[in-house]
């Protein structure tokens, strides 16, 4: 229970700026259902997994140490193994040891996830086009770059 010089202390929001709130957590929501719903109807991934396997793809080798990819997409280690187990039950990963040291594991993006990811990126970059880029002008998504880079830079490595 917050100590009561704690909550006379808080900036609460203006009814603009809880407008702006509300508008962006509705907005997310429903556009990370919508994509995800997408990938899985079409491809059988879900988001997460999606982004597990771009993330591989753009790495040397399509490799990464399992607890690097945990940190990289946000996941926990239980969370992240699990989901590495799915898409290598598909074919889609395989676990090796790490080439540098030979002590971690690394998930690889295989051949055939290479080919699953290929065409789910079509899926996916049609859905930020359809339900995103269509309906918002340039000035607006330069802005929105603009505050999501600011909170990632600004929560990037912040422990709170």
């Amino acid at each position: 229970m917050p100590r009561m010089e704690e909550v006379a202390e808080t900036a609460w929001l203006s009814a603009d700026q809880q407008r702006v709130w509300r508008s962006f957590l509705g907005g997310t929501t429903v556009l990370m259902e919508r994509l995800d719903r997408d990938l899985r109807a079409a491809h059988g991934l879900s988001m997460p997994e999606y982004e597990i396997l771009v993330r591989l793809s753009e790495a040397p080798g399509r490799a990464i140490r399992m607890a690097e990819l945990a940190t990289a997409v946000s996941h926990s280690r239980s969370r992240i193994t699990h989901t590495i187990a799915r898409l290598e039950r598909e074919g889609i990963v395989v676990r090796g040891q790490c080439v540098e040291d030979g002590r971690g594991v690394s998930a690889v993006l295989t051949d055939h996830g290479t080919q699953v990811l290929e065409a789910a990126a079509h899926t996916h970059v049609q859905g930020v086009n359809d339900y995103l880029i269509e309906i918002a002008d340039d000035h607006d998504l330069a802005a929105m770059g603009r505050v999501m880079q600011a909170v990632v830079d600004h929560l990037h490595g912040h422990t709170f």
